[in-house]
Parts: structure tokens; sequence; C-alpha cells
């Protein structure tokens, strides 16, 4: 039976540094499938009756996305350690270098494209070279799901997968992955575990009626979607792990308030650009804007929308002083990762999915990149 490659390597040195009561840090990408991901395997050391963890989310707006300089520099402290990354870092080569000359040993768990230099750590990623697992398109959750099944299968402790596959679930659709294969059953399953669910938040929402597709859709999702990151924990794991009622109840207030006026902000910056590409003579083969003021969380949500609209591939970002780090979203038979791979020698760092990714470029190439990627999908439009 295939298993996803280096997860029996990973779980085992997980496993060395629980009995050698090592230091772990549980790095999550700063959204709910990086917040599910790092609740699923904080729970399964928990079981395994460790808690020498600590856990951290970049705050994408003061450090920007996954791995990054910025918040290796807070962590330093903590070294040595083993640092496992969450939903990011396969494509962080030069920042796993740093972790190392820090004092960390990594691991990464991810689910993102792999692109043709890899970090050398030790990798988790069911897209990765010689992975003979035959489904690859789970969420981050997905994989943690799987790690730590095998951690407490191998430290022989019992657990109820239906305590992680609430989570699972929720992180594969908030993270759009299709429903298919193992993500449907996780989806299922998941829905079902939902219903009887003792998580404060989740009980809440779900009152006296009863979860189905839909209804998470509905009541869940906005609520872990509008989630931010305060003091490096993300809203979204610190909603889902609060044991307490009250402070459940108060986070839903805040959270929907929240959902709110991120959907006005959206709004606002989505009508600002359409603006923009309205007023333009000649209209570009693809959408590339950028602002100082658009917070870089909404990027995402906006080039989804633009690129829903248009049809065309969609570069949003965020212009900082020196870097612009922003998102990408494109049409059903584009690849975003493939054109940004064609463009990498402008590029900081860049990443993610074919039809949803991500980048940052210094502000000195910005036009260069947009006209290297204007080229590619003239070339492959």
């Amino acid at each position: 039976m295939f298993e996803i490659k280096n997860l029996k390597k990973a779980a085992n040195r997980i496993l060395e540094a629980v009995r050698d009561k090592e230091k772990i840090i549980l790095y999550g990408d700063s959204d709910p499938d990086g917040a599910v991901s790092v609740i699923v395997l904080e729970e399964a050391l928990n079981v395994l009756g460790y808690n020498n963890i600590k856990v951290y989310f970049p705050d994408r707006e003061k450090e920007g996305y996954g791995l990054n300089e910025k918040a290796l520099k807070f962590l330093k402290k903590y070294a040595p350690a083993l640092l496992i990354t969450l939903d990011c870092g396969i494509g962080s080569v030069k920042e796993v270098e740093i972790a190392k000359k820090m004092g960390f040993e990594v691991i990464i768990v991810d689910h993102h494209e792999v692109l043709p230099k890899i970090p050398k750590a030790l990798i988790v990623d069911p897209k990765q070279k010689d992975d003979e697992y035959p489904f690859k398109q789970f969420a981050c959750a997905g994989v943690s799901y799987k790690l730590s099944r095998l951690l407490l299968f191998l430290g022989n402790k019992k657990h109820e997968p239906e305590k992680f596959l609430e989570l699972v679930a929720l992180a594969t659709l908030t993270d759009q992955m299709p429903l298919i294969d193992e993500n449907l059953e996780f989806v299922k399953q998941g829905i079902s575990a939902l219903n009887i669910s003792t998580r404060p938040g989740l009980k809440i929402l779900r009152g006296n009626a009863s979860f189905d597709l839909k209804q998470v859709r509905e009541k869940i999702l906005p609520v872990l979607n509008g989630a931010g990151t305060l003091n490096h924990l993300n809203e979204a794991y610190v909603f889902l792990s609060e044991k307490s009622l009250k402070k459940v109840e108060l986070m839903i207030k805040k959270l929907n308030k929240k959902t709110g006026e991120r959907r006005q902000k959206i709004k606002e910056i989505f009508e600002e650009i359409e603006e923009r590409i309205q007023s333009k003579t000649d209209q570009d083969f693809i959408v590339f804007e950028g602002d100082s003021s658009w917070p870089l969380v909404l990027a995402g949500p906006v080039a989804s929308k633009i690129c829903n609209k248009y049809k065309r591939p969609t570069f949003i970002f965020k212009n900082n002083k020196k870097e612009s780090p922003g998102s990408v979203r494109v049409p059903q038979n584009f690849n975003g990762v493939n054109a940004m791979e064609s463009c990498k020698n402008l590029l900081e760092t860049y990443g993610g999915h074919p039809l949803a990714c991500g980048f940052r470029v210094k502000n000195k190439n910005l036009e260069l990149f947009k006209n290297c990627l204007i080229k590619y999908f003239k070339k492959h439009g």
C-alpha cells in the first residue's frame, strides 16, 4: 500500500523529538487550512502527552506569507528546536537555510506545487517528485491528518478520527479543494462529525439544527475566512481550539463583524480595479494591479472576483516601500505557477497552486514582471 513520501520518516522524527523532550514549533500559514493543519498535529501531540510546543502564524501584513525571515528572527530565541511548517514552506529555499543556521531542524508539511528547486529539509508533500501516493489534491489539513494518524499509531495511542475529520472537512472546503476521492470522504465524514462536535465554537454555530454541506458553507466558512492574525495566532485557530463558551460567543460576534467589513472592503477594491480596467484604451492580456492602501490579506479574494468576471489571469498586489507581495488567480486551463516560473529571475518568491498562487517582487521589477507575464500568457493562451 502506498503512503505519502517521507510520511513515516516525519512521524518517527517527531516521536524522537517527543521522547527527547525537544521544543517543537508548529508554524502554520495564516489561513483556515493552515490553522486546521496546526490544530490537528498539535492535538495529536497532546494525545501523546506532549505540550512543549510553540504555535506561530506569520502576520501577512507585517511579515508576509509563509516561512519568512522576519518571523524567523522572532522565533530565533526558541532555537534549537524542531520547526514544522504547515501549509507553507515548499518554496522557502532561502528561508529554510536561514532557519538551519539559527539552529532549527525543519520538517515541511505542505500541499502546494513543488518548484524545480526545493528546500533542503524533510518534506511531506504528495506533489513532490517520486511520490507514489495516488491522490494529490489534499488540503494541507488532509496531509496533516495522515501524519497525525500515523504518529498516534506509531505511538500506540487511540484517538477517534472524527475529532480531526470535522476540522479537515472545513479546511478542504475553505481551501476549495476538489470534492473527489479522499477529499469527498473527508467532507462526508467530517460533516457527520460536525453534528456531534463538542468544540464550543462549532456547537454554537450549529445551535439546535444539524449541518449539511450548504449550511457549513453558509454558517461556518464565512466565520473562518474572516479570521485574521493577532499576536502570531490565527483567529481561526483560536476559534476552533478555544474551550470557553463565553470567549467563543464573543469571537463569533467579532468575526461576523469583521466578515462584513471584509466584504465591503473587497467590494471597494474590486470597483476601483474595474474603473482602472475600463479607463484603459489598450486592454492588456492580463489584469495586473496594485496599491499601497490595499490590505494584502484581501489580494486573493479580490483577484478571484476580477478573474471570475473578466476571465483573465489576474495579479493583485500591495505596493510596499521596496517590494510588492501579491496573489494570483487564473482561469481554468491556465497555470499561474508555470507563468511565474518563466519569470522567476524577476521574483523574490513565488508558488502555490496552478489556479491560485502568490508572489513577492521588488518594485523595480514590477513592470518587467508584468511584461514577462503578458508574453507568457500570449504564448500559452
